[in-house]
């Protein structure tokens, strides 16, 4: 499992026990993984995947990197910082309109001397990532495509990797009853689920879904961590049945703000002092604030949140944030 990787940001991350909202919630344990802390341009999930792809476009004799993602990507920003720290180009094709005043992710972007590339659909923006890098070529470049989210095969085996970081840190392998987490592109999870069946790691691994039905997350988290074993030369079968994924906090459809990410975005600054995203770790620490308060787990039980990062979209979002304060 010996993996080229570049050095990329500071790990391990930090792992603690939020003792103010687990008594305010009344119920399980309720612990944290701080991939927020990874330090790559304010951190992120993102930096473990780019350790693993940076050092695959520099192994190819890449100059430049080149990939995509929502106004707000926080994929987008670490692989601006990611180029800037190797001294590659980077090219982002991002789904929206440039706005007057750019602000968040999108700021970082360009103070991190990333080339902007405007699209105006998800679709669009899959469909543009090989004609930039068939013309970058053109003019003699050496492009380097990374996937949405950086969510392939090499990407996710980072948080197969990451499990292992993580079984250092606990006591037991059978500490936490959950691991959570809010899941996107996939590659996360996926890592996550294979990282499990390799090193050993008990509990639920429950992502929960920012935008995409389960089933369709399912099939993609299923066959990603296949391909991350694989990346790993482990033989690993994964069925999309055994894949946990919630999609019942989707709300109004992606970064769409509502009272389940202002309450979580609040309650965990309030009494812990740490921020989270609107987009992503926002709505899904939501969803585990409401899944506590269902009594999906029991006081005696121990779940961890994995921070994924993304506080610069807290910015760009102050109007919907602060909406009934």
């Amino acid at each position: 499992m010996d993996i080229p990787q570049v050095e990329l940001g500071f790990l391990p991350t930090p792992l603690h026990y939020l003792p103010r909202l687990t008594r305010a919630l009344g119920g399980p344990e309720i612990w944290i993984k701080r991939d927020d802390q990874t330090g790559l341009a304010t951190g992120g999930n993102k930096t473990r995947k780019l350790r693993l792809l940076v050092a695959e476009a520099l192994a190819q004799g890449a100059d430049t990197l080149v990939t995509g993602g929502a106004i707000q990507s926080n994929h987008a920003r670490q692989t601006a910082a990611a180029a800037a720290q190797f001294g590659l180009e980077c090219h982002l094709i991002l789904r929206g309109e440039a706005p007057t005043t750019p602000n968040g992710n999108l700021l970082l972007d360009y103070l991190l001397g990333a080339h902007i590339h405007w699209v105006d659909s998800k679709e669009a923006m899959h469909a543009t990532l090989p004609t930039v890098a068939e013309a970058l070529r053109e003019v003699g470049k050496q492009p380097y495509v990374i996937p949405y989210g950086g969510s392939n095969g090499l990407g996710a085996a980072a948080y197969a990797l990451a499990v292992a970081e993580l079984l250092r840190q606990m006591p037991a392998p059978d500490f936490f009853d959950a691991v959570v987490f809010p899941s996107s592109s996939g590659g996360t999870q996926a890592g996550l689920v294979a990282g499990a069946h390799i090193f050993g790691l008990k509990g639920e691994i429950l992502g929960i879904s920012v935008d995409e039905p389960a089933s369709h997350l399912a099939e993609r988290v299923a066959r990603l961590a296949q391909d991350a074993a694989a990346v790993l030369d482990v033989d690993m079968s994964v069925d999309p049945s055994q894949i946990r994924v919630d999609d019942t906090f989707r709300g109004g459809g992606y970064a769409v703000v509502s009272d389940l990410e202002r309450e979580a975005i609040r309650t965990l600054a309030r009494l812990e002092g740490i921020l989270l995203d609107p987009v992503y770790t926002g709505r899904a620490f939501g969803g585990l604030i409401r899944l506590v308060r269902r009594r999906r787990w029991q006081a005696g039980q121990r779940i961890l949140f994995w921070h994924t990062g993304g506080i610069p979209a807290l910015f760009a979002f102050a109007q919907e944030l602060m909406s009934g304060e």
